[in-house]
């Protein structure tokens, strides 16, 4: 017969064992390409196809509605070229540049904000507000402030993606248990010991999330910068490349220049917050939604 101290020995041990992430079984990898890699593939091929038959049609004149066959074209004539490169590489050391600079600025802001009452009463609902306000709004006063300066670009990279990662951030913290920070205190932890260490850890998933934004929203600032703020000075990004397109009526330019634009939006996505996101999702056990 068990004794009380043998049940409550089994009842430990079966609350650890839930506690313990369970690996989920890693299926192979043709299975993995068939059920993540497929389905795109299928879906671009449909689009291409209604694309195609659509041009076809001659429903809309050739300078509205392309061969996909031309747009190709106008890719690669800028690839062999190297226009496509020196585009690209434009837009994305200034998108790089700027998102670094918001998150070192957004991180500090949505700690203070997030743990400081008289600061969230002054500014939260500001930041909010920031957030939902088109950013496209910035680029003219930008321009009278700074002139055609990079100084104009990046201040509207700055006021389209602070706001989404500090609000991130702020969400990720409020969802905290009351609990961490209590413990963390009383194991002596201060304020900087307590951000690095537990809040930020802690509150990782919302404030990635908020990275995230912070970079879809800081990419579609700098497009719009740089479509409507055209110097020599700035040089040609992808979007100056958009608007010689547009001004050109060269739609062969301009759907190529969407289409890069795209590309790289996609690529930042597959290549650094899925994985990012994915290794948050493991180390807390939550292998159900990979």
């Amino acid at each position: 017969m068990a004794t009380p101290s043998d049940t409550l020995d089994k009842v430990g041990a079966g609350l650890d064992a839930l506690d313990v992430p369970v690996e989920a079984h890693r299926p192979p990898i043709w299975r993995r390409f068939l059920k993540t890699g497929v389905p795109p593939i299928i879906a671009f091929a449909l689009l291409l196809g209604v694309w195609q038959a659509l041009w076809a049609s001659a429903i809309l004149p050739e300078f509205q509605l392309p061969a996909p066959v031309n747009v190709w074209n106008e890719l690669v004539r800028s690839i062999s070229t190297g226009e496509a490169f020196e585009v690209l590489w434009t837009s994305l050391h200034r998108a790089v540049f700027g998102f670094v600079a918001a998150v070192l600025i957004a991180t500090p802001l949505g700690l203070l904000v997030a743990k400081v009452r008289v600061v969230r009463a002054a500014i939260g609902s500001l930041l909010t507000g920031l957030q939902s306000l088109p950013s496209v709004a910035w680029v003219p006063a930008a321009i009278l402030w700074f002139g055609v300066t990079p100084s104009t670009i990046y201040f509207v990279v700055l006021m389209g993606s602070v706001p989404s990662i500090a609000n991130g951030l702020v969400a990720g913290i409020d969802q905290i248990p009351p609990l961490l920070p209590r413990v963390g205190r009383a194991l002596g932890a201060g304020r900087l010991a307590s951000a690095r260490h537990i809040l930020l850890p802690a509150a990782l998933p919302g404030y990635l999330a908020g990275l995230k934004q912070g970079w879809a929203f800081s990419w579609r600032s700098l497009m719009a910068a740089e479509i409507i703020a055209t110097s020599p000075q700035l040089g040609v990004g992808l979007g100056q490349y958009l608007h010689n397109g547009s001004s050109l009526n060269d739609i062969n330019m301009v759907i190529a220049a969407i289409f890069l634009i795209l590309l790289v939006g996609i690529g930042i996505e597959l290549l650094l917050f899925r994985p990012l996101e994915r290794a948050v999702l493991r180390a807390r056990g939550l292998t159900g939604a990979l």
